[in-house]
């Protein structure tokens, strides 16, 4: 079974900014067989958002962002919360990604941000960067 994962927000919008990183592998390998994503309502809405804010600098329309987020949508596993605990971590916005992981029962957290999960290996969750997700599945060029 191939590894689950949460893709951090901070994640999509480098990913968005340059087509050059990590980041952007990681997304341009969604949907594969490499590994699943994991997604909730409220984590999609986070990933609206964001992108959305910086759509025109970076030369998308918002139609573009709706295309790509239909599409992270259409491939992932999408987790209903039932429960909150939080708050656990220091940013709320954090909370939300790591109960898309322990619900997803999720290998991985990708974020850029590894010091603000402290804790989730609690859940049995690692955390770590784009460039470290993708050599854990061998898929570095």
């Amino acid at each position: 079974m191939p590894y689950q994962i949460v893709i951090d927000t901070n994640v999509l919008v480098a990913a968005l900014r340059s087509r050059r990183g990590a980041s952007f592998r990681v997304l341009s390998l969604v949907g594969g067989k490499d590994f699943g994503i994991n997604i909730s309502v409220p984590l999609v809405l986070e990933y609206e958002d964001a992108a959305k804010r910086i759509a025109r600098e970076i030369g998308l329309s918002h139609g573009d962002i709706d295309d790509i987020l239909d599409y992270i949508c259409r491939v992932a596993h999408h987790c209903q919360i039932y429960f909150l605990w939080r708050p656990f971590l220091k940013d709320p916005r954090d909370d939300l990604v790591l109960e898309v992981a322990v619900e997803g029962g999720c290998d991985f957290i990708v974020t850029y941000n590894v010091r603000d999960f402290e804790g989730a290996d609690r859940f049995g969750v690692r955390v770590v960067t784009p460039g470290e997700f993708l050599r854990a599945i061998g898929a570095l060029p």
